[in-house]
């Protein structure tokens, strides 16, 4: 299809913009940007909570009636990936950085200084591990991956099934009509959804070169904590490699790097798994799926009604954690979707859902499980937290 240049130039100009206000009033628009979000989240975290869970509930319906089987293409259309390729891409795409990142940093945090509130859990005991691996899990397998599979699954099904154009704006076609998509309306709804995914690949983007310069911090390559020039070396690095893998092509350069960042991915947890605490990390497993689902129902019915320090906390992670998936799920859906053609619904539900679900469960219990028992036994991971003495028969 030919390029839309009114969306294409908007959408541009919008982003040109945004970077020029952070490059010359850097704290104006960190103001302004802190200013939305904490309107945005206050006045409508109710509304990412109750649509979180109902992306849920959804998918899983789908998955599990008769429309499971229809198929994201014609009746006798084969998937154009490999199963363990399919996977690799969808799971690099939805939350590679994030993983890395976030598995050791949140259930450490949970654990040693912000157990949610009414929880009944003190931090640094092991209620505090119970309840901060069952909302790390939380936030990180079944409700974003709904969230993606949701808006994921209603372009595959608008493009290969009924033969529309892969935009956003399409997938609307039965809520608003035809004439509507096509028209100002589709056009607003798919310069949004840049927008978005400007946003939303900037975070994700920012976290990574924190984390790498973290990295070269610890190792020695760099004196002190890294710089502007460092962070900003190390993003043009990244936007380089994600632009030669897209140019590349899926089946080829997005295809390859995804199946080695996994390879390399399972290669750390082994290596985690091995040398570290490897039997509390076994009976970490069960006993966090178990908090999972025990915890449940009062994990989604967290909301600001329970007070200011629950509504500041949910600012910070849960609401904060829905907003950023959905503002991924314009880029994340749509890949999801190219690359799903030929599967069933039940396929891609059981796919985009469950697997990663039990992958970040794996992670989460060897990566947080490891963190958790080095505080534990005394470990200092930040000049700001103090490192815990480890109390008689606690792991």
């Amino acid at each position: 299809m030919p390029i839309d240049w009114l969306v294409f130039g908007v959408g541009g100009v919008l982003a040109v913009v945004f970077v020029l206000w952070g490059v010359i009033g850097t704290e104006s628009l960190g103001n302004a940007a802190s200013t939305l979000q904490t309107g945005l989240i206050e006045g409508g975290g109710w509304a990412f909570i109750l649509a979180a869970t109902g992306f849920v509930v959804f998918s899983l319906f789908l998955a599990f009636s008769r429309y499971g089987k229809i198929r994201l293409g014609t009746d006798v259309e084969q998937p154009e990936f490999r199963t363990v390729s399919w996977i690799a891409m969808m799971f690099s795409a939805g939350m590679g950085i994030g993983l890395m990142f976030f598995g050791v940093n949140e259930p450490l945090s949970f654990f040693t200084t912000a157990v949610p509130p009414a929880s009944g859990a003190a931090p640094l005991t092991p209620d505090a591990e119970w309840v901060a691996m069952a909302t790390s899990l939380f936030h990180w397998t079944l409700h974003p991956w709904a969230i993606y599979a949701v808006v994921g699954l209603a372009i595959a099904y608008s493009t290969f099934r009924r033969g529309r154009r892969q935009l956003i704006s399409q997938a609307f076609i039965p809520l608003i009509g035809q004439r509507a998509a096509e028209g100002w309306i589709g056009k607003v709804i798919d310069i949004l959804a840049i927008f978005a995914t400007l946003f939303g690949s900037a975070a994700s983007l920012g976290i990574g070169a924190y984390q790498i310069g973290g990295g070269l911090q610890a190792t020695g390559f760099t004196a002190g904590q890294p710089g502007a020039i460092v962070l900003v070396g190390i993003i043009v690095v990244l936007t380089a490699a994600f632009v030669l893998s897209a140019v590349s092509g899926i089946a080829r350069g997005i295809q390859y790097l995804s199946n080695i960042n996994m390879v390399l991915a399972g290669l750390l947890a082994l290596f985690v798994f091995v040398v570290g605490p490897t039997i509390i990390i076994l009976s970490l497993i069960p006993s966090s799926i178990g908090a999972y689902f025990t915890e449940f129902f009062e994990m989604v019915g967290r909301s600001g009604a329970q007070g200011p320090e629950m509504q500041d906390w949910l600012s910070s992670w849960t609401v904060f954690y829905w907003a950023w998936w959905i503002s991924w799920t314009p880029f994340v859906g749509m890949f999801l979707a190219r690359i799903s053609r030929g599967r069933t619904i039940r396929e891609f539900v059981g796919g985009v859902i469950l697997v990663p679900s039990v992958v970040s469960l794996l992670w989460f219990a060897v990566m947080g499980g490891t963190a958790i028992n080095q505080a534990s036994q005394g470990a200092q991971f930040s000049d700001e937290v103090p490192p815990v003495s480890r109390s008689p028969g606690y792991l």
